[in-house]
């Protein structure tokens, strides 16, 4: 959708460890990215906080980051900065776009916050409890610095409601689906819809006339059949909890693990929902870190095999994932790696590719390896295509920001 109006929009993306963020000038003649960044890394020890301004040197921030709100108030001093940032005031910020993980059943689109999408958001914390809450205190800090500025909401679950009802619905009874919305929502929705029309024009594919797999994998991680530019399954389930072995979700997991556990250790619902959520994942498996990274430090350096089973593990559901993707939409004609871990880590892109060998996907081992921007990392031969793409996520937030405001002036 083109934008409609200018302005200077500051879109906050907070993921359960991370806040990612891009300040971008939006007008009908273009869109320009002003400065962009990352903090990484939040509520363990040591954070870092990337910060890199447009035709300004970039820094990088290393400090502990407690909690988002801490990562947020270091984002506005950056841009802000006498000699790193691109404003001088934070009111030159004409409108903020906040990436929301969960909507349940009470938004099927973006939508201008005020007090009852900001009570919405919070009943929906349950349902994805790494990421509502953190979503919420970024609207609530943005609030208190910018008390007059809009703000709108911009909910992972949209692109998934063509889901059909076959893949949403759970082998539980279907007055539970009536009465308490128990389905399958998704998530990641942005990127998935971003890094699919991207894949298609990299690999010269119609978007309207293709099977996808679009693999997210960042410490959340989710996989998505895209048939024909649909969503029409995907990995992510009631909550961010289902799925893919994530940094400390377990992923899908046996129900009945869910009770051994709770009568064997004591556990109330709130606390096996935090020990699934936050202790289980690539965190649980190696007893090390949820960080990717770590992982391979630690087996590289040290020889840990646990950090090494949790990097196989995490290749394997994926590729399991795929797998199943392709038999939904009756084949697959292009695999899409992007988020923190699928842009970046050429050893998992290449672990899960060679799974699919046997459906004739074949990876450019040379070019997977030297590659981190936009581009096909398959062979010219490969029967089944493999892009790496950058997700932006913030610029679809941004253009959704412009537009929902401007139409709302307008009425």
């Amino acid at each position: 959708m083109d934008v409609l109006y200018a302005m200077n929009v500051l879109v906050l993306n907070c993921g359960s460890s991370s806040i990612k963020y891009q300040l971008l000038s939006m007008s009908g003649d273009g869109k320009e990215v002003l400065a962009k960044g990352i903090v990484e890394r939040v509520g363990l020890p040591e954070g870092f906080l990337t910060h890199k301004p447009v035709g300004k040197d970039s820094f990088k921030l290393t400090r502990a980051f407690p909690a988002h709100v801490d990562g947020i108030n270091a984002i506005l001093d950056a841009l802000t900065d006498t000699q790193h940032g691109v404003l001088t005031d934070i009111h030159q910020i004409d409108a903020v776009g906040h990436r929301v993980a969960h909507g349940g059943e009470y938004f099927s689109g973006s939508v201008i916050i005020d007090g009852q999408v900001k009570a919405n958001i919070e009943k929906c914390s349950e349902l994805a409890p790494l990421h509502n809450p953190a979503n919420l205190n970024g609207i609530v800090s943005m609030e208190k610095l910018l008390p007059d500025t809009p703000q709108v909401a911009v909910f992972d679950t949209s692109f998934h409601q063509t889901i059909p009802e076959k893949a949403y619905l759970y082998g539980v009874p279907y007055e539970y689906y009536q009465e308490y919305k128990i389905r399958r929502y998704g998530f990641h929705g942005t990127s998935h819809r971003f890094v699919a029309e991207k894949a298609c024009k990299l690999a010269d594919l119609d978007i309207n006339n293709s099977k996808i797999v679009t693999c997210h994998m960042g410490n959340g991680v989710s996989v998505t059949a895209i048939k024909n530019g649909k969503s029409i399954d995907t990995s992510m389930g009631f909550t961010p909890l289902e799925g893919s072995v994530m940094g400390t979700r377990s992923g899908d997991i046996d129900a009945g693990i869910v009770t051994y556990l709770q009568e064997k250790k004591n556990l109330s619902p709130a606390e096996i929902n935090n020990f699934l959520n936050k202790e289980c994942g690539l965190s649980g498996i190696s007893g090390v870190s949820s960080d990717m990274r770590d992982l391979w430090t630690e087996y590289e350096q040290k020889g840990n095999q646990k950090a090494k089973l949790a990097i196989d593990i995490f290749i394997y559901r994926i590729a399991k994932y795929v797998g199943a993707y392709a038999v939904a939409m009756n084949g697959l004609d292009m695999v899409v790696y992007t988020g923190g871990i699928g842009e970046n880590d050429w050893s998992v892109r290449l672990g899960i590719s060679e799974y699919l060998g046997f459906m004739g996907a074949k990876i450019d081992k040379a070019v997977n390896c030297n590659l981190r921007t936009d581009r096909v990392i398959s062979v010219p031969e490969s029967k089944i295509k493999i892009v790496l793409a950058e997700t932006d996520e913030e610029l679809v937030i941004a253009t959704d920001t412009v537009n929902i405001i401007t139409k709302n002036s307008l009425k």
